[in-house]
């Protein structure tokens, strides 16, 4: 009898160890230091949402690879319907390879999700998790072990560069890449309250495994920017202290040691977590250290999406309260910042745990390098600037116009779900007008633009005529912040910044100058007043009294002749 009984225990432990092993991850089969293919990470999570009634996984909109992006959704109440979950629940959305080179986020999302639905780790009741298992699917499929080069493990893994070679981290205000364009949708789709990207990180070498980067609470604004600075980040660092897991903020740190101190990263609206912000939504990007083990890294990222979603189900009801009372502060004619710096005024010490740096001789160069010690590790407090202040305010306006003919700017708009109406009939409608001033632009291309900065503009009240079918867009609505990050262009990420309106910036018509010296001269005949600024210039720049070609070109841009539409800014604001 007993032979039977233990020929049982056997027959039962083996049954239970296949189950068991059937959920195991490529990640947990190999040797730690392995991540699984873009085939074998979608194939996963079919086996999970086939299993498990709690999972789902949805095909959403296409990459620039041709494969479509999914999401995969765990609940515990079965319920896959976001415009019931989001009523009643939190959302929490994690993004994982956006630099498929990174894949830390992939491995422990896998592994997270399935605890959830084999009940190893307790299921949340009051949030619903999406992740976005790989989202540079072209990066995944360029595999190989060489790219990555400073960075310790996995053996093989994907290229930063998705299909077309885009960066997708610099691309989301921009939306260049089909990718971006589903996020875009996913994003809207389900109203993610919390936000993690998961990566790994360049720069120094300290003793940290894991780093982060919060949504700037500055930026985020005041209401859920307190909050996520007071109470939910410091929450999350003490539950990950408390598994033994010491962190620090990302260390923008690359040219200098860390013990000089350094500053919080500045995520613009190109950033995953800048353009999330715009919509209220707190964002955290996870950025293990690149010279820490694989396995090691895979552990502190699943331990952080944990603490986020405990914090988030425990905080649920008064995350989405905040959310909703965050967007009250930005309404018509308040002011707004489009411009941050860093606020010296304002630095904190850190304690910081790190390795002691020096530089030696260069085996390569002929300068100096340098050189971490790990057998000098060190605790000691460095300065830590995580204050941002405003360096330039617009008042909000009421509504901006914009022409009908400026469509790719207004598609995009409406992707990410601005509303807007079309104007009725031709219309004169008093605006604030904007001329670009100056600006400047890169000598090499950026993520596929040449991009623009240090923009300034005049401004002027008129009278302008717009047509039937141009649009108002009333600043009055949910996405007030993602039009003015785009819309103004002296914001560091607006449109006119990533040159969707450079047709404005060359002038279409000229002049003979033969013929015009003429017209030039009875125009200034015609114009004293305009003759004697003519000749003020030409007594107080120097350069400019040296060349008859400026000063002819300056006559035409004061004539009626100039057209109107050159470095005329084609965005308009109402203001009343």
């Amino acid at each position: 009898m007993r032979f039977f009984t233990f020929l049982f225990l056997l027959f039962s432990i083996s049954v239970f160890a296949q189950k068991t092993n059937k959920y195991d991850t490529f990640f947990e089969k190999g040797n730690g230091n392995q991540t699984g293919t873009y085939q074998e990470t979608i194939a996963y999570y079919r086996l999970l949402a086939n299993d498990f009634p709690t999972i789902e996984m949805q095909k959403m909109g296409l990459t620039d690879s041709g494969e479509p992006l999914h999401i995969v959704i765990f609940n515990p109440d079965k319920q896959f319907d976001f415009e019931k979950i989001k009523k009643n629940k939190a959302v929490i959305l994690l993004n994982n390879g956006i630099h498929a080179g990174e894949p830390d986020g992939i491995d422990a999302s896998m592994q997270l999700l399935r605890d959830l639905a084999l009940g190893k780790i307790k299921a949340p009741k009051n949030t619903v998790i999406v992740c976005i298992p790989v989202y540079n699917i072209g990066g995944a499929l360029n595999r190989n072990s060489t790219t990555r080069t400073n960075q310790d493990g996995p053996e093989i893994y994907g290229f930063r560069g998705n299909a077309r070679n885009y960066d997708l981290n610099r691309d989301f205000i921009k939306s260049d890449t089909r990718n971006t364009k589903s996020f875009v949708e996913i994003f809207h789709k389900i109203n993610p309250d919390i936000f993690i990207d998961n990566h790994v990180s360049n720069g120094a070498d300290y003793q940290y495994k894991l780093t982060y980067i919060m949504t700037q609470h500055n930026k985020l604004g005041t209401v859920l920017g307190n909050f996520l600075n007071t109470e939910m980040m410091p929450t999350l660092i003490l539950d990950l202290q408390k598994k033994g897991i010491e962190t620090t903020p990302y260390v923008n740190a690359f040219a200098d040691t860390p013990d000089k101190g350094f500053a919080q990263f500045f995520e613009s609206p190109r950033y995953a977590t800048g353009y999330t912000s715009l919509f209220n939504t707190i964002g955290f990007v996870v950025e293990t250290h690149m010279l820490k083990k694989y396995a090691e890294r895979v552990k502190v990222t699943y331990e952080y999406i944990r603490a986020a979603i405990d914090f988030t189900d425990t905080n649920y009801s008064k995350i989405k309260q905040l959310r909703l009372k965050n967007e009250e502060q930005y309404k018509p004619q308040k002011s707004y910042t489009i411009k941050w710096k860093i606020d010296s005024t304002k630095a904190i010490p850190f304690s910081f745990l790190g390795y002691e740096g020096s530089y030696k001789k260069s085996d390569v160069t002929t300068g100096n390098r340098l050189f971490y010690d790990r057998t000098k590790p060190f605790k000691k407090d460095v300065s830590f600037h995580k204050e941002y202040k405003s360096a330039k305010e617009i008042i909000i306006p009421t509504a901006y116009v914009i022409p009908k003919g400026f469509w790719p700017v207004i598609d995009l708009l409406k992707s990410n779900g601005i509303q807007m109406e079309e104007i009725q009939k031709d219309t004169l409608i008093e605006v604030e007008s904007y001329k670009i001033a100056d600006y400047k632009t890169t000598n090499s291309a950026y993520e596929g633009h040449y991009s623009h900065s240090n923009t300034t503009t005049k401004s002027q009240i008129m009278k302008v005529a717009f047509a039937k079918g141009d649009y108002i867009i009333k600043t009055s609505q949910k996405g007030i912040k993602y039009l003015l990050e785009t819309l103004e262009p002296e914001a560091i990420d607006s449109f006119f910044n990533w040159n969707f309106f450079d047709t404005i910036l060359q002038q279409k018509e000229g002049y003979s100058e033969y013929v015009f010296e003429d017209t030039a001269s009875q125009i200034l005949k015609e114009n004293p007043k305009l003759k004697v600024e003519l000749e003020q210039k030409k007594q107080t720049d120097i350069n400019f009294a040296k060349s008859p070609r400026a000063q002819l070109d300056w006559v035409y841009k004061h004539s009626v002749y100039y057209e109107n539409a050159h470095l005329q800014y084609p965005v308009y604001r109402i203001l009343k």
